[in-house]
């Protein structure tokens, strides 16, 4: 009998172990937990079968007949033992025998009674290893069912915490618009100041922080002053050239399909040709997708006297800008793309991928919505990201929206363009006047009636305010 013992940390592990040594049908003899671990004694299955059946020729095995010498074995024939009424059956002794002279037929010998106390151990008292297969059965499904209950819970608790945040919402925005009521009775100029920023296009989350802000004792117009004073001093603009075409390097285009990149591109090009000279500068167009876009930027280059370069692909960028090395400024015109296509990724990956540092501008049309812009700019933002130039100045309905994006997600404006004139139309961004701009252009005040300031306030107030702590007020 060849006994193997099994350590595990867990008895499925040890159960593992078993299968493995002594195969599936192996017999487990004892399974118990001994200092932090699981022991298993097991038993082959052969081993388990000698065990319970002993040999022939064993000591303790089956019964033998004690025949004579030279006779042959003759059918055993059991007698039964009478039936005493006082007394245990008792065996039939067996006649006695002797040796003939002739042989002659061999006299019946009863058999003997069975011997109990060598009879064979029940099978039933070995367990086998499909009993073992099952408590590792029941065990993960015991251990399933507690997972699913956990599960359960959490999935529960995260339905009560966001109904709790949605009564919390609701009590915080039913309290703002009771706040900002009695504010608007007591302060009726901040409702004045209020209405006059969201004619302009800026956000309730940004006029709200104003409000808040405010200056105590001061007249509507004393407070139109400094409103337009703390926006100014929060729109970041170079205040020359120098960042750019002074300095030089690698600059790149982005921005969506129809907001001016290549006008853009062009009228950047002329402003360094004034500056340094067409040998100076090179332009690398990567926009193959639109039909004769990249003969547009040709255009432009034969006339100021650059060379232009078309690459198809980062590798191809990388050879262009290893050629270019020697140029002082190199202005990338990239293909437009939208801020919700996974090629915006794509196109970023390409311009971080060369050897040389590339630093992206973001057009950013004023045209557009504020939900827009702050989409393509949490899309194009990221490592190499320098600013952005505002576009389409001139098509403009209002300026605040634009305006508004810039101010909260901190970007640095370099130029503004008004117009489609190369140069003529692109200058360095002045921020007092862009303010001054957003407020001319301004809607009217009438729209925005007394009942719906509470609830745009109360919105306003749910809304991520985290960008607004650090607006600087001055």
């Amino acid at each position: 009998m060849n006994v193997k013992k099994f350590t595990a940390p867990t008895s499925r592990e040890a159960l593992r172990k078993v299968r493995e040594a002594l195969g599936p049908d192996a017999v487990i003899l004892s399974n118990r937990p001994i200092d932090g671990v699981v022991e298993i004694l097991a038993l082959a299955n052969d081993d388990a079968a000698s065990l319970a059946s002993p040999a022939d020729d064993a000591p303790f095995g089956a019964p033998q007949l004690d025949l004579d010498d030279g006779f042959a074995a003759a059918p055993v024939m059991a007698q039964p033992a009478p039936r005493m009424p006082s007394a245990a059956p008792v065996s039939r002794p067996a006649p006695q025998m002797s040796r003939p002279m002739a042989p002659e037929p061999l006299p019946v010998r009863p058999a003997a009674p069975p011997r109990a106390a060598f009879a064979p151990p029940p099978q039933a008292a070995v367990p086998p290893m499909a009993a073992a297969v099952d408590m590792a059965g029941i065990t993960a499904l015991v251990a399933e069912a507690v997972n699913s209950a956990k599960a359960n819970a959490a999935a529960e608790m995260n339905t009560m915490m966001s109904e709790l945040r949605a009564m919390r919402g609701m009590m915080e925005t039913q309290l703002a618009e009771m706040s900002w009521g009695s504010t608007q009775q007591r302060e009726p100029h901040k409702a004045a100041v209020l209405r006059e920023l969201l004619a302009a296009g800026f956000s309730a989350t940004l006029a709200r922080r104003l409000i808040d802000k405010l200056p105590q004792g001061r007249s509507a117009d004393e407070c139109m002053r400094w409103i337009r004073t703390v926006l100014a001093r929060n729109i970041s603009a170079i205040a020359n050239e120098d960042a750019l075409i002074e300095r030089g390097g690698v600059f790149a285009l982005v921005g969506p399909t129809g907001v001016g990149k290549t006008t853009s591109t062009a009228k950047l090009a002329a402003r360094c040709v004034m500056r340094h000279g067409p040998e100076k500068l090179a332009l690398i167009t990567t926009d193959a997708y639109r039909i004769g876009a990249h003969e547009q930027l040709r255009i432009y280059g034969k006339i100021l006297g650059v060379m232009v370069h078309s690459v198809k692909d980062e590798a191809d960028l990388r050879i262009a800008l290893k050629e270019l090395r020697s140029k002082h400024t190199v202005l990338i015109d990239t293909v437009g793309v939208s801020q919700r296509d996974q090629m915006v990724t794509e196109q970023v990956a390409m311009l971080q991928g060369t050897d040389v540092e590339v630093k992206r501008l973001l057009c950013l049309n004023s045209t557009s919505t504020q939900e827009t812009l702050t989409e393509v700019v949490r899309a194009y933002q990221g490592t190499g990201f320098a600013g952005c130039i505002m576009t389409k100045l001139d098509e403009a309905a209002s300026l605040g929206n634009v305006l508004d994006v810039v101010i909260r997600q901190k970007l640095n404006l370099f130029y503004v363009s008004n117009g489609q004139r190369v140069p003529e139309d692109l200058h360095l961004a002045q921020p007092a006047e862009l303010v001054e701009r957003a407020f001319r252009l301004k809607k009217d005040v009438s729209q925005f009636a007394d009942g719906d300031l509470p609830m745009l306030m109360a919105a306003a107030g749910n809304a991520d305010n985290l960008a607004m702590r650090e607006v600087h007020l001055g």
